[in-house]
């Protein structure tokens, strides 16, 4: 569903209208995320880190309406009540990868096996769009694990930075016992200013050291 902000109460609805019509820009935040615990639980559950840490960022990304603005056909701003990853998956044979999506679900073991069925039935596809149906009210996340970045930036030459969030993690790495990896956010100005980001981030790393992967996660 798609909720229209009344722009007469919008506390933001001067910066919307400057970072989106005026001043058309996004901005690319880089920090690393401590993901000890995820990772421990994965191995004791057997199960599969990358669709777990998917689960978690749609999950924050709930709490934070910010990351889920978008428009409608007259261009007015709005928010979705929830977006659902778009993921991408790697090709061994020729190094491409494609885009996958499957719809976000509160319930983490529903979720784990869409995702898994999604990969199943469409992870070979080869080209951008792997799986058909993708939904407007969608976001982008990826991995990079072949690096452990300090930063990681996306562009739109000649158009809008995207109101839902680009995100991007890398190589996971061990020191002192703790495991931590870097997390980018894309994101458009228009819809968050580093406020928003910030509490984004502190959401997920809160998530992230007490999540148990069972259910409904409270929060």
């Amino acid at each position: 569903m798609f909720t229209p902000i009344d722009l007469t109460s919008w506390p933001r609805r001067e910066h919307f209208h400057y970072y989106r019509n005026i001043l058309p820009c996004g901005y690319s935040v880089t920090v690393h995320l401590d993901v000890t615990h995820l990772r421990q639980l994965c191995r004791e559950k057997g199960l599969k880190f990358y669709p777990a840490f998917i689960w978690c960022v749609s999950h924050t990304i709930l709490a934070h309406p910010a990351f889920r603005m978008g428009v409608d056909p007259q261009g007015n701003p709005g928010t979705h009540d929830v977006l659902h990853p778009n993921y991408t998956v790697f090709h061994q044979d020729d190094h491409t990868f494609s885009d996958l999506w499957t719809a976000h679900d509160e319930d983490f073991s529903a979720f784990y096996q869409a995702f898994l069925a999604d990969v199943a039935q469409y992870g070979d596809n080869h080209g951008i769009k792997a799986k058909p149906g993708q939904p407007a009210n969608f976001y982008c996340i990826s991995c990079v694990p072949w690096l452990d970045f300090t930063g990681y930036a996306s562009s739109v030459s000649g158009g809008q930075p995207n109101l839902f969030p680009v995100i991007t993690y890398g190589k996971i790495t061990q020191a002192g016992g703790r495991e931590t990896m870097p997390l980018a956010i894309n994101i458009s100005h228009a819809a968050a200013d580093g406020w928003h980001t910030a509490q984004f981030v502190q959401g997920l790393q809160a998530l992230l050291d007490t999540v148990t992967l069972e259910g409904r996660e409270r929060g």
